[in-house]
């Protein structure tokens, strides 16, 4: 798997996986709306380590920098 997924997006993903963290957490979501939520946080959690994304690979993004040689 090559990596198409930049710093800047990381740290994005990360911080929209710790906010729905922390609102499921204050119960301010629950329900199947949290269920969902927590699934996508988890995604972006994994994405984040990996810098690898599925569906940017679908749609033809890559935000990460072109390594020089």
């Amino acid at each position: 798997m090559k990596k198409n997924i930049g710093t800047i997006d990381k740290i994005v993903r990360i911080i929209i996986a710790i906010v729905i963290i922390v609102l499921y957490a204050l119960n301010i979501i629950s329900g199947t709306l949290a269920i969902i939520l927590l699934v996508i946080a988890a995604m972006f959690i994994v994405t984040s380590i990996t810098g690898f994304c599925g569906l940017y690979t679908l749609i033809g993004i890559n935000t990460c920098p072109l390594k020089k040689k």
